[in-house]
């Protein structure tokens, strides 16, 4: 397996490990001119499971393959985190704020999977 899909698949476990919900992986990599090789969108119920989030997703990433995010935005309000890994971009949001900004709408023409929720 590449680096991107085991950087990929250490990312969902660390947001399954904290009861991420909806989460989704958009595989842009037959895109032309994308941003990033794969896109995950996950959601919190709370400001402080956001965050529990992103913490569980640089814990495994870091673990797992070595890897550290280049940036982290949006952390302060916790309403929506970004995580970038270069390859690939992590979106950690609240319901609302998810909803409002409708990612996975925007790539629709890519390949998006859904993963389970875990209870």
């Amino acid at each position: 397996m590449d680096q991107t899909k085991e950087l990929v698949k250490a990312i969902v476990e660390g947001l399954q490990e904290k009861k991420g919900k909806n989460i989704v992986t958009v595989d842009l990599t037959q895109l032309s001119g994308n941003i990033c090789e794969y896109m995950i969108i996950c959601e919190g119920n709370t400001p402080t499971q956001v965050s529990a989030l992103s913490d569980s997703v640089w814990d495994f990433a870091r673990k797992e393959v070595g890897e550290k995010p280049l940036s982290i935005d949006g952390n302060q309000g916790a309403q929506w985190i970004g995580m970038d890994y270069g390859t690939v971009l992590v979106h950690i949001f609240l319901p609302e704020q998810r909803e409002f900004y409708n990612l996975e709408n925007l790539w629709a023409d890519s390949k998006v999977t859904q993963i389970p929720n875990l209870d």
